[in-house]
């Protein structure tokens, strides 16, 4: 039975590609401060690198802030990546990085409002309020989610990056402690039955990559930080793929958008991630 991961996989096959390219239409990029500039913005990024793009990720943000013509453009921009997969014969998932988290009631409401009325096919999540507040989004197994577990950004370790305590105890009987990112990723795993879970880790923190394969060897990973905040792509990759040479995807937004010819920035992106793909996988064997 199809899962969001399979879809995904079968994606990542037809194009050759771990590249997700971020739909972040920041005021100062948009010829107009409107909706219809970030809608016109973000279509033109859709025609030029959808051959290129494993998944697209529009940022929740960039549209809300505009009111509810920028939900309007959202909207149409997720309705234009899916004629885009028609056209193409294969499916592009949207993720929607929206970073939700709320008691299962409200949860219920923003996964119907991401999944059924934007037309995502997966959500970005923080999972501190526990797996009651997960699991509302994860009833389709046709739909996904990627938990936040090891974050890009520079403020990340102090809440990520604190020792917890976690059973089963040593063989010495002591307790056992891992970073509490590590713990998350651990918890997300046993949560993971419809093959619809999957992991926030950023490509900013290589250790924390490898870690982290090393716990949850099977998982998926949207690893952004590539590019603007500093992530070094053969790095992140010698560190997150798994060794079938997926598992990750690698979120580039502004490194695409503010280009001279976005097309060819996708595709000289997606060729050099496939370079290195090679190179990995004929080292590790």
């Amino acid at each position: 039975m199809e899962t969001f991961f399979s879809f995904l996989e079968r994606r990542v096959d037809d194009c050759s590609s771990l590249l997700c390219v971020g739909l972040d239409p920041h005021v100062s990029d948009l010829e107009h401060p409107s909706a219809e500039s970030a809608r016109d913005f973000c279509l033109n990024l859709v025609k030029q690198t959808a051959p290129y793009a494993a998944a697209f990720k529009p940022n929740a943000a960039f549209f809300e802030q505009l009111g509810s013509r920028g939900w309007s453009a959202l909207k149409h921009v997720i309705e234009a990546i899916r004629d885009e997969s028609q056209r193409r014969g294969s499916l592009i998932p949207v993720i929607l990085d929206a970073k939700r988290g709320d008691i299962s009631s409200t949860a219920e409401a923003y996964a119907k409002s991401a999944f059924e009325t934007l037309g995502a096919h997966c959500i970005t999540l923080s999972p501190y309020l526990g797996r009651d507040s997960v699991e509302p989004f994860l009833t389709n197994q046709e739909k996904g989610v990627f938990l936040l577990c090891k974050t890009s950004n520079p403020g990340a370790g102090d809440l990520q990056d604190l020792m917890v305590i976690h059973e089963p105890l040593t063989a010495d009987n002591e307790p056992s402690s891992m970073p509490l990112y590590e713990h998350v990723a651990r918890l997300a795993e046993t949560w993971n039955t419809r093959n619809n879970i999957g992991l926030v880790v950023g490509a900013t923190q290589p250790e924390a990559l490898a870690r982290v394969r090393a716990a949850v060897p099977g998982m998926w990973f949207l690893a952004p930080g590539i590019g603007a905040q500093g992530g070094d792509l053969e790095i992140a990759l010698r560190a997150g793929l798994r060794n079938d040479g997926k598992g990750m995807l690698l979120p580039i937004s502004r490194g695409i958008s503010r280009a001279k010819n976005p097309g060819m920035a996708a595709a000289e992106l997606r060729d050099e991630i496939l370079a290195l793909r090679t190179k990995l996988s004929k080292e590790r064997n």
